[in-house]
């Protein structure tokens, strides 16, 4: 085995083995090229794997995996790299199998509502081949446009729709995957078999596992009735204590919104110079509110929604006015890391999740960490399940913005 810390040793031999198994165009190995798998979307630590390999079939997987087991070489399973925690970092090098070309929608049973797609393939790409007959796949990350169905099952994925339709293993039926001794198995409900399964049902053991168990190679998801209607509302407050009470009392008053998103005022200023969605710059929050179900029923939600919001102070609730308005508006929240470049040249995502009701308490003390650390902290998160998502903005050329923006992640 590998020692500790200790990167692994890829010869000439080794390289010329993968090859043999892939093809010369499935193998990545000059420093050059690897630069592209140092890291994940959590860029402060780097580390280059020794060798690439892209498979196109499980049967190469496995494969793949038996030789590195035979040579006791760590394995790093990898999607589109979207992630925000390192979950793909090359720690000991070793070798780093990425599923990209594995990218296929396989199979689609419209009867049973249920799709075979392959590890590689793009979360969106399922929703796209499905929706002409009136479904979706719902977890729906904020990187769904790239990440991959596979990436998802690794990190259990959830999105801003979890609040009402839950993350990746709500939504998953079974998966293949490849074991580190090369076996192949399948884990939970089969594509041609029923919802139950015989004997100990492990499909949730891997799902959110990072890697750890195994490489995904196709995964069954489970499809859902897209809704008839939407009522899209921007609620613009004060103070992010008034937004914050307002997502307690939409939930209080039984309300279950499809989504229910906060940004905060320095976010909503990067993103509307970013994508010049109207937003107002001196808003101490805004919360985007998205319901959906029966048409009939959403007019009286709204106006309930509304009222919420103005009790808590709002100063305006805005309805989006059409389905172009409504996907600008999800546009700016999905791209809204991305309008983080404007603000700084790195960040850090943390990703935790506290009660409802502590929401206020929480980014009361985000700020104190901000202050303390001299360091700027913009919010946005999922407020409706407590998934608070502070981006830590540091240069990581400087040495002591590091180790402050370090320090502060640890404190939050």
């Amino acid at each position: 085995m590998t020692p500790p810390h200790e990167t692994a040793v890829i010869t000439p031999a080794m390289v010329a083995a993968l090859c043999a198994i892939v093809g010369t165009d499935g193998v990545i190995a000059g420093d050059d090229e690897l630069l592209v798998y140092e890291c994940d979307a959590y860029t402060l630590e780097k580390h280059l794997p020794g060798v690439v390999v892209l498979p196109r079939s499980t049967e190469e997987v496995a494969a793949v995996v038996k030789l590195c087991a035979e040579h006791h070489l760590p394995i790093i399973p990898r999607g589109a790299g979207t992630s925000l925690s390192g979950t793909v970092l090359a720690v000991t090098g070793g070798v780093m199998i990425a599923l990209t070309r594995m990218n296929r929608v396989l199979e689609v049973d419209y009867r049973n509502r249920r799709a075979l797609v392959e590890a590689g393939c793009v979360n969106a790409w399922v929703t796209n081949a499905v929706k002409s007959q009136g479904l979706f796949y719902a977890p729906d990350p904020s990187s769904q446009s790239a990440c991959t169905i596979g990436g998802n099952v690794g990190t259990n994925s959830g999105g801003p729709h979890t609040l009402k339709y839950g993350v990746t293993t709500n939504h998953v039926l079974g998966y293949e995957m490849v074991l580190p001794d090369g076996e192949v198995v399948w884990l939970g409900t089969t594509p041609d078999g029923g919802e139950d399964v015989d004997g100990y049902d492990l499909r949730g053991a891997a799902i959110g596992s990072e890697g750890m168990f195994g490489v995904v190679t196709r995964v069954l998801v489970r499809l859902i009735r897209a809704p008839q209607a939407f009522k899209t509302l921007l609620g613009v407050f004060e103070t992010v204590d008034d937004a914050s009470q307002a997502v307690s009392d939409i939930i209080g008053a039984g309300i279950v919104p499809g989504a229910l998103e906060m940004m905060d005022q320095l976010i909503t200023q990067a993103v509307e110079a970013a994508y010049h969605f109207g937003f107002p710059l001196d808003a101490g929050a805004v919360l985007i509110i998205e319901l959906d179900g029966l048409a009939a029923s959403l007019d009286k939600q709204a106006a309930q929604v509304v009222e919420i919001c103005r009790k808590n102070r709002a100063r305006d609730v805005r309805i989006a006015k059409d389905d172009q308005e409504r996907a600008e508006l999800w546009k700016c929240r999905k791209r809204a890391f991305g309008a983080i470049g404007r603000l700084s040249p790195n960040f850090i995502t943390q990703d935790g999740v506290v009660p409802r009701s502590k929401l206020p308490e929480m980014m009361r003390f985000i700020q104190r960490c901000s202050e303390e650390y001299g360091l700027r902290i913009p919010n946005v998160f999922h407020a409706g399940d407590g998934n608070l998502h502070p981006l830590i903005l540091y240069d990581e050329r400087d040495p002591d913005q590091v180790r402050r923006a370090l320090a502060v992640s640890d404190d939050i």
